[in-house]
């Protein structure tokens, strides 16, 4: 019998749908192999000329901006959503609201090595990674312009990423996306009526219970949710309530360093390098020290594909329950 379960954040359901059941194996994806030669690609040593200058990166001492010498990188996206330079200008066009398209947009280049993907890659340079994201974070935090940083990695082509050397990317907004209020106000409306937040909640039960544990460590948890969207959908969650990612300390840090490398080898072994996505879903920049929210991140693999029922009823039709992929992945060695 298939079953609906809802979201207890979003309020979001979805069906899990036994009558299409699919095992962990009926997933196992045909790896996507390397075509450009390093020569060629604009993210290798020896090609800076061929991006924008550099924002931030982790060089050997002695070693120039733009040039080889570096571990990893972060530069404007030469085609950006949206363009750090200018003013807002806010409008209404009648009923509508316009606006510049003010924002950043920027490309972390995640090692110098083209054959690697990110789950190869050292525990350390993980780290290096994360941290990097912080501090991003942090500095665009003072532009007022800005309302909310997102950093999310799209792997694979069908996962949307159009180079295959290893990277992840951040857009800064002027506004708060639809998708995190939602969220937050879900996250919100729990706290008012409970008086405690649900990522705590979700995190104490699923320890308790451990069906859809997929690893931990000191510092944080990786669950299957009770109501994914996807097949094989993971979160990972600090231990401890944080609501903005960019206040992690170094300890943390390496912690979530740790359990991401760690979430993204069992996807591999069990799935055989599937295109995924990952997002970090923290507290708008101009928020801090939210007592309602917790920052996360959803690792998304991209093994299904999105129809007219769920775009007609925002519900999400998944083959496998989160119960059997949390084992499957728990499993894996």
């Amino acid at each position: 019998m298939p079953e609906l379960r809802k979201d207890p954040v979003l309020g979001r359901w979805v069906i899990i749908s036994t009558e299409r059941a699919k095992r962990p194996k009926d997933f196992k994806f045909e790896p996507e192999e390397k075509r450009v030669n390093p020569q060629e690609c604009p993210f290798c040593p020896g090609n800076e000329s061929a991006t924008p200058p550099e924002i931030y990166a982790i060089r050997n001492n002695g070693t120039s901006p733009n040039t080889p010498g570096w571990s990893l990188r972060v530069i404007p996206n030469k085609f950006p959503a949206l363009r750090i330079e200018g003013d807002l200008n806010r409008k209404g066009e009648g009923i509508y609201d316009k606006m510049n398209g003010i924002g950043a947009h920027e490309v972390i280049i995640e090692t110098n090595e083209h054959q690697y993907d990110l789950a190869d890659l050292p525990e350390e340079m993980v780290y290096n990674l994360v941290d990097t994201y912080k501090k991003r974070i942090v500095d665009l935090k003072k532009d007022s312009r800005l309302r909310y940083v997102m950093i999310f990695k799209n792997f694979g082509a069908i996962a949307g990423a159009s180079l295959e050397h290893s990277h992840s990317q951040l857009i800064a907004t002027p506004i708060i996306p639809k998708r995190v209020i939602e969220e937050m106000d879900g996250a919100k409306r729990y706290f008012e009526y409970r008086d405690r937040c649900i990522f705590c909640d979700i995190i104490a039960q699923e320890t308790k219970t451990s069906k859809r544990m997929v690893s931990e460590n000191n510092g944080f948890i990786a669950i299957c949710p009770f109501a994914p969207r996807f097949p094989f959908e993971i979160w990972i969650l600090p231990r401890h309530h944080i609501s903005n990612f960019e206040d992690t300390d170094e300890n943390s840090l390496h912690e979530l360093a740790r359990i991401l490398k760690d979430c993204l080898l069992r996807l591999k072994k069990a799935l055989n390098t599937p295109p995924y996505n990952f997002i970090i879903h923290t507290t708008p920049i101009t928020l801090k020290g939210i007592e309602f929210y917790h920052y996360h991140i959803e690792i998304i693999p991209v093994l299904t594909r999105i129809a007219g029922f769920e775009w007609g009823t925002g519900f999400y039709i998944n083959p496998t329950a989160p119960e059997e992929s949390a084992a499957y992945l728990k499993n894996i060695i």
